[in-house]
């Protein structure tokens, strides 16, 4: 079994040699020629069934091949039978939601999450009914004979709490986990192998790696993933085949963009940690972090996004945002660059504030996604920015 990095390499490339190409090639058709009436309707019905592929395609709504090849090198990484790539996070969120509906409405959801899916899920929008809990240890007592889905994510955004997988999919019983992995990618964590049913990334971020491409992707078994691909057919929230080449292309860099940032992470948490226009620093690595003890059995490593709330509350945040040089100002993560937003103000913007209290999401928090770049031009950003 080859090794992780020599996978992100290579996987969804098994039919390069075939086709006599190196690079992945952008399948750009709408429609697809069909030889036979009888070829094209079997082809039809297995796709519009959830098929992974078919004889023939059809139409790119129902199965592309450079969206299918991206998606098999990610369900290569984070070890399941498949992958189903969506047009973004959201999207993916919500073909999960829609499809786990026909199941029952109840859905247990651990804050805190990014915000816009606290949102989408607060608004019913997607005809559930989502119960929002503070800790994953009430599960169990909150399960409902229509429960459907348990949500959690692991890093937490953006508070980077540690939910441990494993215990949470015990308390869970016969409903399945869905994990928001995006923080941690599966260079550092892979939830199906802790049980979890369904492991879900806004590809846009690390997997990408950077910032030119938005994506969301579904990784489970081929029982989960056949739903999915029905409704990512019915609602057409495919993921075009530019971006799947793109997403493709950031895949072999991935342990190395993940290790580097890292790296730089665990030097800028700890120097956070012991400034004095710093009152409190959110980072797994650190001592008496939430979940830290998680670190070493669930995840391999700490990660590189953290968050810091400073001295002063808003107009304090405002100023260090505003004095950046090297990190950009701007929402999103994992990218090769470092970028320093404003939850409360931003991401966060549309969960409720005694919500955001709750969850330690203070107008003095910033969170930073720590890039590749050389970790004290880093440090010399963060320390200007901090003295302003």
């Amino acid at each position: 079994m080859p090794r992780f990095q020599t996978t992100a390499v290579h996987a969804g490339r098994e039919d390069f040699n075939r086709l006599c190409v190196h690079a992945p090639p952008i399948d750009l058709s709408t429609t697809y020629p069909i030889p036979d009436l009888g070829t094209g309707s079997a082809s039809f019905d297995a796709l519009i069934a959830g098929g992974h592929d078919a004889a023939n395609p059809i139409y790119a709504r129902l199965h592309n091949p450079t969206v299918a090849r991206t998606e098999d090198a990610i369900a290569a990484l984070e070890g399941t039978q498949a992958c189903v790539a969506f047009a973004s996070g959201m999207a993916a969120l919500t073909a999960v939601l829609m499809a786990r509906s026909q199941h029952g409405r109840h859905v247990l959801v651990v804050r805190p999450l990014y915000g816009t899916s606290d949102h989408l899920l607060g608004s019913g929008l997607c005809g559930v009914e989502a119960e929002f809990l503070t800790d994953a240890g009430q599960v169990a007592a909150r399960l409902r004979p229509d429960t459907a889905l348990v949500i959690i994510e692991t890093p937490s955004n953006p508070t980077l709490d540690l939910v441990d997988i494993r215990a949470t999919v015990a308390a869970a019983g016969r409903v399945p986990v869905l994990v928001d992995s995006t923080f941690a990618t599966p260079v550092l964590q892979r939830p199906a192998e802790l049980g979890a049913t369904y492991v879900w990334h806004s590809a846009t971020k690390f997997l990408g790696g950077h910032g030119d491409v938005i994506a969301g992707v579904v990784c489970c078994e081929e029982t989960h993933a056949a739903p999915l691909r029905t409704m990512r057919a019915a609602t057409g929230a495919l993921l075009h085949p530019l971006a799947a080449y793109l997403l493709h292309r950031g895949l072999p860099t991935l342990a190395l963009r993940v290790e580097a940032a890292q790296a730089n992470a665990q030097v800028l948490a700890q120097r956070l940690a012991e400034h004095p226009a710093v009152s409190k620093v959110f980072y797994p690595g650190l001592p008496g972090a939430r979940g830290g003890h998680l670190i070493g059995i669930q995840m391999s490593g700490p990660g590189s996004l953290m968050a810091f709330e400073v001295k002063g509350g808003h107009d304090a945040a405002a100023r260090v945002m505003a004095r950046a040089k090297v990190m950009t100002a701007a929402v999103s993560l994992g990218s090769t660059d470092s970028l320093i937003q404003h939850p409360a103000g931003l991401t966060h913007r549309m969960v409720p504030e005694e919500a955001r209290a709750a969850a330690g999401i203070t107008p003095g928090l910033l969170r930073l996604s720590v890039g590749i770049e050389h970790v004290e031009d880093l440090w010399d950003d963060l320390a200007q920015a901090l003295e302003g």
